[in-house]
């Protein structure tokens, strides 16, 4: 048998996808959103920006509405825009389940929390809620770890001594070591060569993620696996981090002590050894290696990325920053700070959530897929279809924010100063599938944010131009910079001494 010309093989895949593509009678469903006209075999994929849909996302919802259709090879996609549209279907059981994203299954293997579906996901989210209570998620004792972890971070800051330095693996390492203490009951020092690499790998996973690659990879799975490019670095990516929780918790299983659960990785082998004798099982190590990778990169990129966009933010204001201090010395002063500080400081919390909605650092939110057939908003949308609820077209609402692209803390600021809540400032998503990790995350911006104002003011270096665009990416960080952190009980009227040499 004469071998086949890799070339002639490919382009038989292609042929074929074509005609099936051209030739395909798709049942349209009456009612079904509406959306620009796909091509053939590529779908919308050309007119996208694929670095950020979300952008292209916002022309679309000005022609078509709310709720409206794309193509992505083959692919039908249904985006919600606005707060009411998201609102309304994630607060709904139908808009639950998880679509089929190659990219996220290879991340997944479809289970653990984040990507998983149906039952596994739900006794996932029971299992991780009860055990982060359980670990003091919102009490006093991760409240004292998370100010602990904080001093680290301060002194790293000091370490610079007003010079300019890149903040982006410090605080990543920071945020790293409080999930990592309740996940896997150890911390990290900043400068742990396994922790950068697991740090560079989950950066380098979410920015490779918004790819145009990755995207091309999701629409044509089979053809791109064997087509080189980045997207096969996040298998790889993926591969060793998971490697990586499998040796911890294989250790752990070693020293198990059922009465003593030290971490969530502890707990999680007791209900392995509690479920055998049940049939259907979902305490199994291939959920519980992809549970802690789903907690530990979302409990590190999204709070650590939020903190990165803040100083830059300070910096950018340097009269919100001031006014920040101000309350910081009014009612904390040179204590620590603590939760119970949170409600006397209207101005600080204002400031931290325009910064949660400004950063907008989930853009496209994760998929959901409807569990049923479903109308919204008088569309049908049938059985298995993959929902984009974009919370970009939330935190911007022009309805609930009246200075959407703007950075103005006024937005949750009364006429007299008194924090005002805004029910579409969502940066943890909402309803069925929302951020199981959304109280931590809360706690450590206060306490982190506050933190560093009561010991530095930020400054950009000399001749440093501040930019506001978000790099691309599924999870949207700040671009490249540096900045100085100058502490407070220092002169600022010293600040040309800290130029570089």
């Amino acid at each position: 048998m004469l071998p086949l010309d890799p070339v002639i093989v490919l382009l038989s895949i292609i042929t074929c996808i074509f005609l099936a593509t051209v030739l395909r009678k798709e049942k349209v469903h009456e009612n079904y959103p509406p959306g620009p006209k796909p091509w053939p075999i590529i779908g919308n994929f050309l007119p996208l920006n694929a670095q950020k849909s979300y952008l292209s996302f916002k022309e679309l919802a000005k022609k078509y509405g709310p709720v409206f259709s794309i193509k992505i090879g083959v692919q039908k996609m249904v985006v919600l825009w606005g707060y009411d549209t998201v609102k309304e279907a994630l607060h709904a059981e139908e808009f639950s389940d998880r679509p089929f994203v190659p990219v996220l299954m290879d991340y997944s293997r479809g289970y653990g929390l984040v990507f998983s579906s149906g039952h596994n996901a739900k006794a996932m989210r029971r299992f991780s809620l009860s055990t982060l209570r359980e670990f003091g998620m919102g009490k006093r004792t991760t409240e004292d770890k998370i100010n602990e972890e904080s001093s680290c971070l301060v002194q790293a800051f000091k370490s610079h001594n007003g010079e300019p330095f890149d903040n982006t693996m410090i605080i990543n390492a920071a945020v790293a070591n409080n999930i990592a203490s309740i996940l896997l009951g150890q911390r990290f020092d900043y400068d742990d060569p396994k922790l950068h690499r697991l740090l560079t790998i989950m950066m380098d996973t979410t920015m490779i993620g918004d790819s145009s690659m990755a995207l091309l990879y999701n629409a044509f799975p089979s053809l791109m696996r064997w087509i080189p490019g980045i997207h096969h670095t996040i298998k790889s990516n993926i591969d060793e981090l998971r490697s990586f929780i499998r040796e911890v918790f294989t250790k752990q299983r070693d020293e198990l002590d059922v009465n003593d659960q030290r971490n969530l990785i502890d707990c999680f082998l007791v209900k392995q050894k509690e479920e055998k004798p049940n049939p259907e099982l979902y305490f199994h190590d291939e959920n519980l290696t992809s549970l802690v990778v789903d907690l530990f990169t979302a409990g590190m990129e999204t709070t650590s990325t939020t903190l990165r966009w803040s100083l830059l933010l300070m910096m950018k204001y340097p009269e919100v920053q001031k006014n920040v201090q101000k309350e910081i010395k009014e009612v904390i002063g040179s204590a620590e700070p603590q939760m119970v500080h949170r409600p006397q400081m209207p101005y600080t919390d204002a400031v931290i959530h325009e910064i949660q909605r400004f950063a907008n650092v989930v853009p496209t939110n994760v998929p959901h897929m409807t569990t049923q057939d479903v109308t919204l908003k008088g569309f049908f949308l049938p059985k298995g279809t993959h929902i984009i609820p974009s919370l970009t077209s939330v935190l911007r609402d022009t309805k609930y924010f009246k200075k959407p692209d703007e950075f103005y803390p006024q937005h949750f600021l009364d006429s007299d100063g008194n924090f005002v809540k805004n029910e579409a400032c969502i940066p943890f998503s909402t309803g069925k599938r929302s951020c199981v990790g959304e109280n931590l995350g809360k706690m450590e911006l206060f306490l982190v944010f506050t933190k560093l104002l009561q010991n530095f003011t930020f400054k950009a270096p000399p001749e440093a131009k501040l930019d506001l665009t978000a790099a691309v990416g599924l999870v949207l960080h700040p671009q490249k910079h540096e900045i100085c952190a100058i502490p407070c009980n220092k002169p600022l009227k010293h600040m040309d001494v800290y130029k570089r040499p």
